[in-house]
């Protein structure tokens, strides 16, 4: 072969080879986007590929949703979020359903839940976050079709460290202990426990009793019960979030319900002075308490992992980010409403009684916070009610809404009278629903950092 003909099929080759090498970058490059577009997480860090890559969007594409019931559950941080979503009805004009006096600020508890413990000046709701044990059923008679059904799990043995504490002279099977020892009740559980008593479910698989279920069962002779348990509540929840990582859930809380990030800014709540609790559980007790709760431990154990696929799917990365943020904007909102060093008070140090929180019988003390002297200026109502215990809220809420109700039939009464004054036919009708509740002054949007 010539060698001028040997060097053109030599470069020929080579610049085929280039551009095969570039096609097949190119077809690298559109799967790795593809991948990072719908979110799928990888076994490194997404910035060790491209650094400072940006989340996917999850901005306000739709309309904030209000039709919430979140089912609050024991000692899982359940009353903070709760007071997210106490303000955010109040300050978006929703209607929350809140109990009959003769239930007191509960639903009844621990009944199973009725449509009948609803106070009438609060129907119809279209949004609910008292204590009930949960119902779907009745649930769905009460509340719109277009619904978001949340709830909460916190780690069993930590969870049942705070039960025991909060309870320990309330709960019958917990006085029995004596000198009122955790480790005790652990070491011969059955001891103490009588399964028909009052207030008993507080002494075991609490957890899957507020959710429905027969804290009875044995998530170890019955494993097909918890799956059937699981299987129910997965139907049922939208969302359920995990208490040890708050922030976290709040952000998918957020995103699910298209709320901005301010919506779910908060305070801490119901919460045990440090001389209330154990520092760190031991892990003997604790392996002790997820054993006899053992429904819990089984439900909390399915629910964390499905928590972080969420997670995975929302982007790790961006649910962090968000988390970080929520934390910096909440760090602000305490100085701004609290004072340049907010603390946590003991009820006795407590001026506004507004803010005092409810002290259980025995050694535990529960610390809120208190406005500064001088008050925080505009938004200074939202404060009040950022820090506003779960009975006065309640009490609060409930106050406003019987005075709407009362307002709209007196109208309508005096509307009927005139009617039938001026002949008006038999099928006149009243007039039309209440307005929603006015709203509170709400907080001026907070500055970000950066």
């Amino acid at each position: 072969m010539p060698p001028a003909l040997a060097r053109l099929q030599h470069a020929a080759k080579m610049v085929l080879t280039r551009k095969k090498v570039v096609l097949l970058l190119l077809l690298l490059g559109g799967m790795l986007s593809l991948l990072l577009h719908q979110g799928l997480q990888l076994s490194w860090s997404p910035r060790l590929l491209l650094p400072g890559a940006p989340c996917r969007a999850a901005g306000r594409t739709r309309p904030k949703h209000t039709a919430v019931a979140f089912v609050k559950t024991h000692k899982t941080a359940g009353t903070t979020v709760q007071n997210i979503l106490f303000r955010f009805a109040e300050r978006h004009n929703v209607t929350l359903a809140l109990p009959r006096p003769s239930c007191e600020h509960q639903f009844c508890y621990p009944r199973d839940f009725s449509a009948r413990f609803v106070h009438p000046a609060t129907r119809p709701p279209r949004m609910l976050a008292s204590h009930l044990r949960f119902n779907r059923a009745e649930l769905r008679r009460l509340l719109p079709n277009d619904t978001v059904y949340v709830t909460i799990l916190r780690e069993p043995a930590a969870m049942f460290e705070s039960l025991f504490s909060y309870y320990n002279r309330h709960c019958p099977a917990f006085v029995r202990v004596p000198n009122g020892s955790l480790e005790a009740f652990l070491r011969a559980p059955r001891t103490y426990y009588r399964p028909d008593e009052r207030y008993a479910m507080y002494a075991h698989n609490t957890l899957a009793y507020d959710l429905g279920g027969d804290n009875e069962r044995s998530a170890r002779d019955e494993p097909a019960y918890l799956a059937g348990l699981i299987r129910d509540l997965e139907a049922a929840f939208s969302l359920v979030m995990i208490a040890e990582y708050f922030d976290e859930s709040l952000v998918l809380l957020r995103r699910l319900l298209a709320w901005d990030l301010e919506d779910v800014l908060y305070v801490k709540l119901n919460v045990r002075s440090a001389s209330s609790r154990l520092a760190a559980l031991p892990e003997g007790l604790a392996r002790a308490a997820r054993r006899w709760n053992g429904l819990d431990a089984g439900l909390y154990e399915h629910f964390n992992a499905s928590f972080w696929r969420r997670v995975a799917r929302a982007g790790r990365e961006c649910v962090q980010r968000e988390a970080r943020q929520l934390r910096e904007a909440r760090e602000r909102l305490l100085h701004r409403c609290f004072g340049p060093r907010p603390r946590l008070r003991p009820a006795a140090e407590i001026r506004n009684k507004q803010l005092q929180p409810w002290q259980p019988l025995g050694n535990v003390g529960i610390v809120g916070y208190d406005l500064p002297s001088r008050p925080p200026g505009p938004g200074g109502d939202e404060c009040l009610k950022l820090a506003m215990p779960e009975v006065q809220y309640s009490s609060y809420l409930l106050h406003k809404q019987k005075l709407r109700a009362s307002t709209w039939l007196e109208r309508s009464r005096a509307a009927f009278r005139a009617r039938g004054r001026a002949g008006a036919g038999a099928g006149d009708q009243l007039l039309p629903p209440p307005p929603p509740p006015r709203p509170i002054r709400a907080l001026p949007r907070l500055a970000r950092k950066g």
